[in-house]
């Protein structure tokens, strides 16, 4: 499967899933809605990132005006650069899938201009939560290039102040939270949501890292067990849950009623780690966006252990 496939497979899940049962309330809505081509029933998906991109801008420049810090104009270039570089450039469809799931659960019905900005929001909010993973896991990893240009800490006269990066764009989540849903009455399930996926993406990263100090080749902590619980955690519930979550709780839904969904999601996430860590040892550099790095970090992948699974004693001699 291409690069470009594997990562559609993401939203064309996600709405697969929401079709099984999701049915939020139906009501009329005090919002004015809007009959533009932009998110209408039938938008194009130019239409949709574009109208995505259009509010990535009116998030950074919230975000670049907070009244709770004085900002000079030397901070204010520095924390615009740093977010250009790292929340807009990937290819968006964790933070697109929260604007298609809740059309979804829309049934078809244009959204009003309030759920238009609202949903794209909760979208960028998963984009900069991903910002802030990535941005520290490639410090972690030693990683080279990321999306097609040197990671971030690489970049000259940045390197270690990524860390710090890494911390803004995690509290920058939460202002934009409590700027644009403070009076939602379900602002404080949203809050929890992505404090708990927060969580739960760090102990997916702490195991992976535990698992593979660097220095040691101790091949029978792998297994798929293992395998399946660093992926579960590090990459399922952000990348495939949440993006869902978010949409079930804007359209007034309780996340304790949609389990199996939940169940879904992380299964398909876990298959999407599957055919990245695949591509990470034989996609092109060039089409991946990143040089992979997983065997030289010796990091416990699917392959490594489906390898491990098949092959003698000689053969495992030989990963050694």
């Amino acid at each position: 499967m291409s690069v470009s496939g594997c990562c559609r497979n993401l939203r064309i899940t996600i709405k697969a899933v929401l079709h099984l049962r999701l049915r939020p309330p139906r009501g009329s809505s005090p919002y004015r809605r809007i009959q533009s081509r932009h998110l209408s029933s039938s938008s194009s998906m130019a239409d949709l990132k574009s109208t995505f991109l259009n509010v990535y801008s009116t998030l950074k420049s919230d975000l670049l005006h907070d009244p709770s810090f004085e900002f000079t104009d030397a901070s204010r270039l520095w924390v615009e650069k740093m977010l250009d570089y790292n929340v807009p450039g990937g290819k968006l469809n964790r933070g697109l899938s929260v604007v298609d799931s809740f059309k979804l659960l829309k049934e078809g019905e244009d959204l009003t201009e309030e759920e238009v900005f609202l949903s794209c929001a909760l979208g960028w909010c998963i984009e900069w939560l991903q910002a802030y993973f990535l941005v520290l896991d490639d410090i972690m990893d030693n990683s080279v290039t990321r999306r097609g240009q040197p990671c971030w800490f690489r970049v000259p006269q940045v390197g270690m102040v990524a860390i710090n990066d890494g911390i803004l764009l995690r509290n920058h989540i939460h202002r934009i939270l409590k700027k644009h849903f403070r009076g939602k009455p379900y602002y404080v399930d949203l809050v929890d949501l992505f404090n708990e996926v927060e969580m739960q993406t760090a102990c997916g990263q702490m195991i992976d890292l535990i698992t593979t100090f660097e220095g040691e080749k101790d091949l029978a902590k792998y297994s798929l067990p293992i395998h399946r619980r660093i992926v579960q955690y590090k990459t399922a519930y952000y990348s495939f849950y949440l993006p869902v979550a978010c949409a079930l709780l804007m359209a007034g839904e309780n996340l304790e009623n949609h389990i199996d969904v939940k169940n879904v999601l992380v299964d398909m996430g876990i298959y999407f780690q599957v055919q990245d860590d695949y591509l990470d040892c034989f996609a092109d550099p060039e089409t991946l966006g990143k040089i992979g790095t997983d065997i030289e970090d010796f990091k416990c992948s699917w392959l490594v252990v489906k390898a491990l699974e098949r092959c003698s004693k000689e053969q495992t001699e030989i990963l050694y």
